[in-house]
């Protein structure tokens, strides 16, 4: 099969096209710089997408529409929230047999939509987080002891003065800070979910569920993450599908009516020892790479569900797979040293690792990934569509979510 891929520098991306090369397919990527992390890897035919879907989705998937003709592309995979939202509401405007594995726009926002997934996560056997509904910027700010907490608006991506913009997850240590958050916040960001912080290991639940059924299923757990006070994992291990993590998110994926892929990002409560569903995310996630490694390889089965086949998916793989994102865990460990601490204990835990580690982009067969992403991060090449930076930017430590990417 022809099939074109959205995003080009993410990590999924790559994971996705790597995934779907060595199963045989024609695999284009499209990214909106010359060299993408995806758009370099063995085999791939590597497009350059000069829309934003944020700022004109309606262009965006125009111009994918005349990549997707000229190439004869059979499959259309949309690796971002802002990418999936432009094609789920303009799909018509694709050319005609062209397949977008997912779920309608309706079933997409609905699963998008945090308060809802809440409420719907709650029924399905999951615990939730301490939290307070904000409805605008004048409401009502807990008092000290709710804090820290992290501030999340309804949807990751919402429209202002006609224009898509994507909102993150916000931490807050205190009443002051939260308040300035809030006033940050476009007032489409309302309704606000303010989450309490929980304490605990991040684990998540990945599945492909299609036709009304489950075809694939795997879960990991979090080792490091970028920032350490919580956000994307840089260093992570396959593990056992425990049922009070694999129930759960059956039952919820169910209840939203899902076909496609998706993550249930949670936190086992050091406390209560209970999975605390953070979010859903109705794509492929940053991680994919360990999945596949471990032997479910969620790209080719979703092709080939995408295709009509009647796919069964492994019902085991292997646990105890690491993984690591190397110039993320570089990142993070700037962040521990710069932050204080033992740094002595840093560097060894950045330095220790188990015979058998995968690197996620790294791979001696596919090494040019790798390099254009160490090109970025020393900023000799741009990671997004505008010019070249000449220095590097320290880390954030604004966590892109509170979840397990």
């Amino acid at each position: 099969m022809r099939i074109l891929i959205t995003d080009g520098n993410e990590r999924a991306s790559l994971a996705a096209a790597r995934s779907l090369v060595q199963a045989g397919h024609a695999v284009s990527v499209c990214a909106p710089m010359r060299l993408s992390l995806a758009g370099v890897s063995r085999r791939v035919r590597a497009h350059r997408l000069a829309t934003d879907p944020l700022y004109d989705p309606a262009g965006y998937v125009r111009e994918l529409s005349s990549f997707l003709r000229h190439g004869s592309s059979t499959v259309l995979l949309p690796m971002t929230d802002p990418s999936v939202e432009a094609v789920l509401e303009h799909r018509d405007e694709l050319p005609a047999g062209v397949t977008i594995p997912l779920p309608d726009l309706t079933t997409y926002r609905a699963a998008s939509d945090k308060a809802h997934v809440m409420a719907l996560a709650e029924q399905s056997g999951f615990a939730v987080p301490d939290t307070r509904v904000i409805m605008s910027g004048r409401h009502a700010i807990p008092e000290t002891p709710f804090f820290p907490a992290f501030v999340k608006p309804h949807r990751s991506v919402v429209q202002v003065n006609g224009t898509r913009r994507k909102l993150g997850v916000t931490p807050v240590a205190d009443a002051a800070a939260c308040r300035r958050a809030l006033e940050a916040l476009p007032p489409a960001a309302f309704p606000v979910l303010l989450q309490r912080h929980v304490s605990g290991v991040g684990e998540g639940f990945f599945a492909l569920r299609w036709g009304g059924r489950m075809v694939a299923m795997f879960a990991h757990r979090r080792l490091r993450e970028k920032p350490p006070s919580g956000g994307v994992s840089v260093y992570r291990e396959s593990i056992p599908l425990d049922e009070s993590l694999a129930g759960p998110g059956a039952r919820l994926l169910e209840a939203l009516d899902w076909n496609g892929v998706a993550m249930v990002e949670c936190k086992r409560d050091r406390v209560s020892d209970r999975q605390v569903i953070m979010e859903v995310n109705g794509r492929f996630w940053g991680s994919l790479q360990l999945a596949i490694d471990a032997g479910v390889d969620f790209p080719e089965l979703l092709v080939r569900c995408a295709a009509g086949e009647t796919v069964l998916g492994p019902r085991e793989y292997r646990v105890g797979v690491r993984s690591r994102w190397f110039w993320g865990d570089v990142d993070q460990l700037y962040l521990r040293l710069r932050n204080g601490g033992s740094r002595l204990q840093a560097v060894r835990e950045f330095l220790r690792g188990a015979a058998g580690d995968r690197g996620e982009v790294l791979r001696w067969r596919d090494p040019a990934p790798f390099a254009v992403e160490t090109l970025q991060w020393f900023g000799l090449i741009p990671r997004t569509g505008g010019a070249t930076s000449r220095s590097r930017a320290a880390p954030t430590e604004s966590p892109r979510g509170s979840g397990v990417p």
